[in-house]
């Protein structure tokens, strides 16, 4: 039996990915140029961003209490709105099909 069949780690949770995920949709909407909005850029977009914030991964209440204090943190709401910005330029400028 492998050890992943061993423990529920679908338990663990990277709040992070909700913010960006979040920020993500609301910078694109808000973006005064057209944007490539195919899977792959996306995705890109996406995978940028959380490469570029602190992960917030909980498990349990406590750990889901810890990361809603962090994201109330003005300077990380500020990190992934900048994370996302700097994520959807490069994609746009360099994106990941002809």
């Amino acid at each position: 039996m492998a050890f992943k069949d061993n423990y529920d780690f679908d338990q663990l949770v990277n709040e992070a990915e909700r913010l960006v995920i979040s920020e993500l949709e609301k910078q694109i909407s808000d973006y005064p140029e057209p944007l490539c909005l195919c899977e792959d850029c996306v995705l890109d977009m996406a995978t940028l961003a959380l490469n570029s914030v602190k992960p917030l991964y909980r498990v349990s209440l406590l750990g889901s209490l810890y990361a809603a204090h962090a994201m109330d943190e003005a300077s990380y709401a500020e990190s992934v709105r900048n994370a996302v910005s700097a994520a959807i330029a490069k994609v746009k400028s360099h994106p990941s099909h002809d």
